[in-house]
């Protein structure tokens, strides 16, 4: 009688998923939860941020359900992290906050579908849990910081503690961004110089 091996799948870390210039002199980080309505508000933030800071910002996603009050939001994360697995992390992410109501397991396969998931195997993964240790991860890794609600910010892995708005992040991140403004702009000047 043969035995089967157990089939090792190399799954990509929503740690390693950014958004944004590689080089940005600030990294921004969100701990959140697909639905909370105070997590959907604060990804609409986030996207102001990366339109206004385009260059200067790259963006990180960490999953924290909170399924003792969001039953759901556990199955949604792993959807996002399944949907990573095919480059459409960040597609995946916006539909999710935008249908936070509405997030059956029925319906994260849709959504996949309608973001370019491909896998033909989606739901019974999703059913499986295959991505759940993935989010568990980002869940004990932000319960270790003493993360106990979401949204929670890190600016360069200081904690933020100021208002969840444009105006607020950009009172922290318009400091971090003019050093490297004003080098950038002595450089040009350097080599006419020479």
């Amino acid at each position: 009688m043969a035995h089967s091996k157990a089939v090792e799948i190399e799954i990509i870390p929503t740690k390693d998923i950014w958004v944004g210039n590689t080089k940005a002199p600030v990294k921004l980080v969100m701990y959140g939860d697909y639905e909370s309505e105070a997590c959907a508000k604060a990804n609409e933030v986030v996207n102001e941020i990366l339109e206004k800071y385009e260059d200067t910002v790259q963006f990180n996603f960490r999953h924290f359900p909170l399924t003792r009050i969001h039953q759901r939001a556990q199955k949604a994360a792993e959807a996002s992290v399944a949907a990573a697995q095919e480059g459409k992390f960040w597609p995946m992410h916006n539909m999710l906050f935008a249908k936070r109501r509405n997030l059956g397991t029925i319906s994260l396969k849709g959504y996949a579908k309608e973001v370019g998931v491909t896998d033909k195997n989606f739901l019974p993964k999703l059913v499986d849990s295959v991505f759940g240790w993935s989010v568990r991860a980002d869940l004990l890794e932000g319960a270790d910081k003493g993360i106990k609600d979401v949204p929670f910010f890190y600016i360069n892995g200081e904690v933020y503690k100021g208002p969840v708005s444009l105006n607020g992040f950009s009172k922290v991140i318009d400091p971090l961004t003019k050093p490297a403004k004003k080098i950038a702009a002595a450089k040009p000047a350097a080599k006419k110089r020479a």
